[in-house]
């Protein structure tokens, strides 16, 4: 199952190369607007009126992200869309991208604040602290990565979205630190490019071909309430995805003319 994960979310992402590199080149354009309004308010408007211009900016990006990862679903799902199914996307996927956002912008606050205040207590109490934030923020991120995926097949409620997305962290921790591991390498692999590929499309692909096919364990359990968990019968459950995907090699990705 891990091998084939990787298979799929490169497949998915070389048929979709060039539709991922604009969407990226739109993400880093947003990306840019964030800095953008730390600078300018910053000489103009003084550091509050700055800082809450570089937050919204944050929830900018998050909104781009939301919609994004709609679009990473169809592609994984072998469905094409347009640029205006897209900015619908963006829409529906509006208040988990705020949440996303507005704990990313707590985590800023956390720890450009409170962790130099623990840190400098030098007792027990400011350690525990630490650790507690420390702990808290490895679990967040680490089930972070599985909310926008459940928001895209699940459901669209913000409460029940974080609920099923620490569940499958804790139950598949494992491949969550395995899906954890690809994200830092693709984040790595998109830097000499400029975040336009894999960029971001890449990781939401990753991330989107990850939980849809961990989904399939979960719909074999509820078939077979009576099933070992430990012996998923993968091969079976994957065999429509490997016939989807195919047999390819790296000449007939190049010059498909020539397969």
């Amino acid at each position: 199952m891990i091998g084939f994960t990787i298979k799929k979310a490169f497949f998915d992402t070389w048929d979709n190369l060039l539709g991922a590199a604009l969407y990226n080149l739109g993400f880093v354009l947003v990306a840019a607007v964030p800095f953008l309004a730390l600078d300018t308010l910053m000489g103009v408007a003084g550091g509050l009126l700055s800082i809450l211009g570089w937050a919204a900016g944050v929830l900018l990006v998050f909104l781009y992200l939301g919609g994004l990862a709609f679009v990473a679903r169809d592609m994984t799902d072998y469905t094409s869309v347009g640029p205006k199914a897209f900015w619908g996307y963006i829409k529906e996927a509006m208040p988990v991208s705020l949440v996303l956002g507005g704990i990313f912008l707590a985590q800023a606050f956390i720890t450009s604040v409170a962790v130099p205040v623990y840190a400098s207590m030098g007792n027990i109490l400011g350690l525990a602290a630490l650790v507690f934030l420390f702990w808290a923020s490895v679990i967040w991120i680490l089930s972070s990565q599985f909310v926008l995926p459940v928001r895209t097949r699940l459901n669209a409620k913000i409460g029940p979205v974080l609920k099923k997305s620490f569940m499958v962290f804790f139950d598949n921790t494992g491949f969550s630190l395995f899906m954890a591991a690809g994200i830092i390498a693709l984040t790595v692999l998109s830097l000499p490019l400029a975040f336009l590929i894999p960029g971001p499309m890449g990781v939401l692909i990753w991330m989107q071909t990850g939980f849809k096919l961990r989904l399939m364990k979960y719909d074999y359990l509820e078939e077979h309430p009576d099933a070992k968990r430990s012996a998923i019968p993968w091969d079976e459950l994957l065999y429509d995805e490997r016939e989807r995907v195919g047999s390819r090699t790296l000449r007939g990705m190049i010059f498909p003319w020539k397969e």
